[in-house]
This record gives structure tokens, sequence and C-alpha cells, in this order.
């Protein structure tokens, strides 16, 4: 059994699979995020946008990326230890990190089929959407799942942990 390390890659090798997929006549599905403290919302976003394709390519914040577009104080995990959970999902195909503040340029050099955002975000709203429906590929977005967030987690864990300090 193939250890699913093996599924976080370079961005070249993640080009090449793409290739390979798309020789096979399959159609290869991306999205990205933090994927900081996984969660339901997550995992059932990334399954989700599986099935609209035969191969999930994840690209994951870096650790410069997330602070910059969510604070000094995160990402909670490090960029590997959020690629790795990420991969081990057994419905996510490849993963990549990317260092920018969005997803353009990977999106631009992976061009893939089916480009996937949640439902928070308006459909032209959605980086690189313009190079994929140019290239002939779709743009879709999943509905958001409340409930489920990663701030929102914290905020639990924060108050929780203010109400134990009151109890001591």
């Amino acid at each position: 059994m193939k250890s699913y390390i093996s599924k976080i890659k370079g961005l070249q090798e993640a080009k090449n699979t793409r290739e390979e997929v798309r020789t096979s006549g399959g159609k290869v599905v991306f999205t990205n995020g933090c994927f900081d403290l996984l969660h339901p919302g997550h995992t059932r976003y990334l399954q989700l946008s599986r099935q609209l394709g035969d191969h999930l390519i994840v690209a994951v914040n870096s650790d410069r990326s997330v602070r910059a577009i969510k604070g000094p104080k995160r990402p909670v995990y490090e960029e590997q230890v959020r690629a790795e959970l990420v991969a081990s999902l057994q419905f996510v195909d490849t993963v990549v990190i990317f260092d920018e503040d969005n997803p353009f340029r990977v999106i631009e050099y992976l061009l893939p089929d089916i480009l996937v955002k949640g439902g928070d975000w308006l459909e032209k709203d959605i980086i690189g959407s313009d190079v994929v429906r140019a290239a002939g590929g779709e743009v879709k977005t999943i509905a958001f799942v409340k409930g489920f967030s990663t701030s929102g987690t914290i905020a639990k864990i924060l108050a929780l942990c203010s109400q134990e300090a009151v109890r001591e």
C-alpha cells in the first residue's frame, strides 16, 4: 500500500500527474485552502469536490500565506502537517503547498478541468475562474457546510479554556 505522504508533490510533479490523468481520459478537479484544524466542513467539501471528476488536486496555503490571509496567530498547524492531514483523506489524490497569497499562479500552471470553491464564494469572484474557463474548463461551487469553521473551533477552545481558568 502506497503511503499517503507520497500524495504531497511539487508543482511540476502535480502537473505531470494532471497530464497523465487527462491522457487516460480523466478529469482533474482542483481546489485550495488553508485547511488549518481539519474539520467535517473540510472533509465533506473535499469529498464532494472529488466526486466531480477523476483526480482531486488540493493546494494548501503555506504558513506565510496563511498568516497573510488569517493574521499573525495562524496557522495552528505548520504547512507540512496540514498537507499531511489533507493527503491522508482517501478522496484526495494530490496535495501541493503554495506560498502566494492566492492560488492564481498554481491554477494557471495546472489548468484543471474543474475548479471548485465553497458556496461562500460568488462564482465571478473565484480566483482563476477566468483562466480555467478560457482553457475550456468548468467552475463549480459547493454549498458551505454550516456549523464548522476553523475560526469558530478556535473561539470555542478559547472559551472553554477561559471557563476552566475561572473554575481553578
